[in-house]
C-alpha cells in the first residue's frame, strides 16, 4: 500500500467503524473512564476476549474506581471479580501492587508520561499507549497484535514484532491518526480483518491491500 492512500483508508474505516462493536477499553474510556480505569482494563483486557474484559472491569469498577479504592481490596477479592479474564490472578496482583504505588508514590494519579507508566510491573508499550491516548488524549500510539497485523498485511509496514511497528508509524503515520489508529484497527480485526480467513471479499480497502501474509481468505 502506497503511503498516501492511508488517508482514503482511514476515512473508509471511520465510516465502517460505526458498524462495528467498540473495543471493550474504548467504551471504558467513553463512558467517563478515568486513566486509572482505562489503565486497569487495559491490563485485564491482555490476552483476554473483548467481551470477558467488558464485564470484568464492569464488576471491578463497581467496588473500587479509584487507586485509594483499589487498594482497599485485597488480591484474592480483584482477581475473583475480574475472573474469568486471562492469568486473573497474576493480573490481581499487578492491579493491587500497582494501585499501592499510584496512592503512595503518586498521590493517586496515574502519570501521563510513557516512560513513567513503563515502570510499573505488567505495564508495557501497548498499554501505556493506550493510556495515553485514551485516557489523557495525548498522542501516542498503541500497536496490539491487531495493529501490528494489519499493519503488514495491508503493506504499509513490513516489520516482525510491535515494538518495531509502532517506531515505523511514528515515523510515517501522520499524526492526526496517531490517537484513532488502535481503535480503528482493533475494531477492523475483530469483525472483518481477522487473523485466519479474513473476509476480503466484502472488503471495502482490499484494492489497495497487498493481502500480505493471506493464505485463505473469504
Amino acid at each position: 500500500m502506497k503511503f498516501k492512500e492511508i488517508h482514503a483508508v482511514i476515512a473508509t474505516l471511520r465510516e465502517e467503524y460505526k458498524g462495528w462493536k467498540t473495543p471493550a477499553v474504548t467504551i471504558v474510556a467513553q463512558c467517563n473512564g478515568s486513566p486509572f480505569k482505562v489503565l486497569i482494563s487495559c491490563l485485564i483486557s491482555l490476552r483476554t476476549k473483548d467481551e470477558v474484559t467488558a464485564r470484568a472491569s464492569a464488576r471491578l469498577f463497581t467496588q473500587a474506581q479509584s487507586p485509594e479504592e483499589m487498594v482497599l481490596l485485597t488480591a484474592e477479592k480483584i482477581a475473583e471479580l475480574i475472573y474469568p479474564a486471562g492469568f486473573y490472578r497474576v493480573k490481581a496482583d499487578q492491579i493491587a501492587l500497582l494501585s499501592r504505588r499510584l496512592t503512595e508514590e503518586f498521590h493517586g494519579a496515574v502519570p501521563d508520561e510513557i516512560d513513567q507508566l513503563l515502570q510499573f510491573k505488567g505495564v508495557g508499550r501497548k498499554t501505556a499507549n493506550l493510556v495515553m491516548t485514551l485516557g489523557f488524549a495525548k498522542p501516542g500510539i498503541c500497536v496490539d497484535t491487531h495493529v501490528h497485523r494489519i499493519c503488514n498485511r495491508l503493506g504499509y509496514v513490513s516489520t516482525r514484532t510491535p515494538d518495531e511497528t509502532e517506531k515505523v508509524l511514528r515515523s510515517q503515520l501522520p499524526p492526526e491518526y496517531w490517537i484513532e489508529i488502535n481503535d480503528l484497527l482493533v475494531a477492523f480485526g475483530q469483525n472483518h480483518c481477522h487473523p485466519v480467513s479474513p473476509r476480503c471479499s466484502t472488503c471495502r480497502i482490499a484494492d489497495v491491500c497487498e493481502r500480505a501474509g493471506v493464505v485463505v481468505s473469504r
